[in-house]
């Protein structure tokens, strides 16, 4: 599939709706290719409200993508615990129908291009194994698998892994 034209996407941050539209997208993505049970969706909605709730600019990001009136992905820099662990890489998801067209990769480089402006130097995220086109996007951008470890949640049995990017060294 070719790459998407990227003058046809259209990035912007909080608008009326976007807690929604994240949660649902994420809820229904991992519903479908996972089995995640609601427990997914009630965290992913409950941890994406108290983000906004306490979103600072200067802080934090958040990057919505839309061709035209449809939502396309997002993800977020949760920078709430940079001083200690790091900025945290957060809600990163294209839909199924806009993958591979070069839209995660855009989303990314606004995650870290934001990340470096803001001065942080270590980058983390949360995911699980199995989901190979976001590991290799990871992967791409300089994050190294650092932990991984067996949990029960969501439904499912997983393989959590933490990757961690330091900006000075990428």
């Amino acid at each position: 599939m070719e790459n998407f034209p990227l003058k046809a996407l259209n990035f912007h941050g909080y608008l009326p709706g976007t807690v929604g539209k994240i949660t649902e997208a994420h809820a229904l993505y991992y519903y479908e290719h996972w089995g995640f049970d609601r427990s997914f969706e009630t965290q992913v909605g409950g941890e994406l409200s108290e983000f906004m709730n306490d979103f600072q600019e200067q802080r934090d990001g958040l990057w919505v993508a839309t061709i035209g009136d449809s939502f396309a992905g997002s993800i977020a820099m949760d920078g709430r615990e940079a001083p200690a662990k790091g900025v945290r890489l957060r809600w990163f998801l294209v839909l199924p129908e806009f993958q591979g067209r070069g839209i995660g990769k855009a989303l990314m480089e606004q995650a870290l291009e934001f990340s470096l402006n803001r001065g942080y130097t270590e980058i983390y995220l949360w995911t699980f194994k199995g989901l190979d086109v976001a590991r290799s996007i990871y992967e791409r951008q300089g994050f190294r698998l650092c932990l991984e470890q067996q949990v029960n949640q969501w439904g499912q049995h997983l393989t959590e892994q933490m990757f961690m990017m330091n900006m000075e060294s990428s």
